[in-house]
């Protein structure tokens, strides 16, 4: 089944080289940074809230990068993603190094070893963790390929996936005069516009065979991928070029089940839940105002602008199960959300203290497993200087 992360509960953290003392310069770079940082942020793409996306550009040490690797990774539950853009470098035992600006050829020690990013990733607890490299040699993270450009399903850790923008004998391309990098630019485009005829949510899988076939058309190099098990199914978001049905309760509508309704699953968070119930709306192709007249009036428009915009678990339960019966959602799956609000319910009331709703606003026994898990920051959307 497809995974969309608890965008509440997981972390990025994107780093970039695009200045250097001593190796060419990579303007690009920076350009990556800034438009993936913001897509990952987008409702349509991750949603993570700006606090979750950490960028760090033109690090001065390794320290700096370890530093925030760490506090990210101590931090994420749900899902990982690390990100580095800039010059891949090959030590004396054929191991990738990633350049930092003050890195030199002659001297690759000067660099950030792969396998310490790698490290400081598994540490964490987060369930599934994914590493996209775009720099030259970066297939060397995989080690080796068996001979075949074809993706390979192995890799040393339970849902992890490493996406590399070159093979390990190839260099990536940063092409004089584009925005981005050849790599990094053809996935800003499907994240941002989609993949046309692929599948409903942005498996990586699916969008790394999307990105071996357009960047070969174009003649550039080829991405190489590893992944665990699941981790082939994490959804990067929606894809934005899917034809979807006519919206339910049409005469044309397609047969409900057929839909790929977000499934409250692996929701950590406050912020994965309304989320969700964002995606759950785009999925059933309805306005605010159609999901209202729907429900014969028993939620309003305001209403529903109301539940998808807020940053706190609806006090009482009434209003998210006629929502998700106006978008089509069916029975079943309203019985696994109402198991996600009380979940969710209950932990906030244990880790505040507070009181437990009445009877009344509550339909069904509050089961006290899982939880919200929220932290405070004060690195809200900051951006290391470049």
């Amino acid at each position: 089944m497809t995974v969309l992360p608890d965008p509440g509960a997981s972390r990025a953290v994107l780093i970039g080289s695009s200045r250097f003392d001593h190796l060419e310069q990579l303007p690009a770079v920076a350009n990556n940074l800034t438009a993936l940082a913001e897509v990952l942020c987008l409702p349509t793409s991750w949603g993570l809230p700006p606090e979750n996306c950490v960028v760090v550009s033109n690090p001065a040490s390794n320290d700096e990068v370890m530093a925030e690797l760490r506090s990210a990774a101590k931090q994420a539950r749900d899902t990982l993603l690390v990100y580095y853009a800039g010059h891949g470098l090959i030590n004396l035992q054929n191991a990738l190094q990633l350049a930092l600006p003050k890195s030199h050829q002659q001297r690759v020690e000067s660099g950030l070893p792969y396998d310490y990013l790698r490290q400081a990733v598994l540490d964490g607890p987060a369930e599934r963790q994914v590493i996209v490299l775009d720099c030259c040699f970066g297939g060397l993270a995989l080690g080796a390929m068996a001979g075949t450009p074809e993706l390979v399903d192995q890799a040393s850790v339970e849902g992890s996936y490493l996406l590399a923008a070159a093979s390990e004998t190839s260099y990536a391309l940063a092409p004089p005069g584009e925005t981005y990098t050849a790599f990094t630019g053809e996935l800003l485009e499907v994240l941002r516009a989609g993949m046309p005829g692929g599948p409903e949510l942005l498996e990586l899988d699916a969008v790394y065979r999307h990105l071996r076939l357009s960047l070969g058309a174009k003649q550039r190099p080829m991405p190489q991928a590893r992944n665990r098990n699941t981790s082939a199914r994490l959804a990067l978001g929606r894809n934005r070029a899917f034809l979807p049905g006519p919206p339910v309760g049409t005469s044309a509508s397609p047969d409900l089940a057929s839909r790929a309704w977000p499934a409250p699953e692996g929701i950590h968070t406050v912020h994965g839940f309304i989320a969700r119930l964002q995606n759950v709306r785009q999925t059933s192709g309805l306005t605010q105002k159609a999901v209202s007249q729907r429900s014969g009036g028993r939620i309003s428009e305001g209403s529903v602008s109301n539940l998808l915009t807020r940053e706190t678990l609806p006090r009482t339960w009434t209003a998210v199960p006629t929502f998700l019966s106006a978008c089509g959602v069916p029975d079943e799956q309203v019985e696994q959300w109402h198991a996600a609000w009380t979940r969710l319910r209950a932990e906030q009331s244990s880790l505040s203290g507070a009181v437990q709703p009445p009877k009344g606003q509550i339909t069904k026994p509050v089961v006290g497993t899982g939880g919200v898990w929220r932290r405070l920051t004060s690195r809200i959307g900051r951006s290391k200087p470049g």
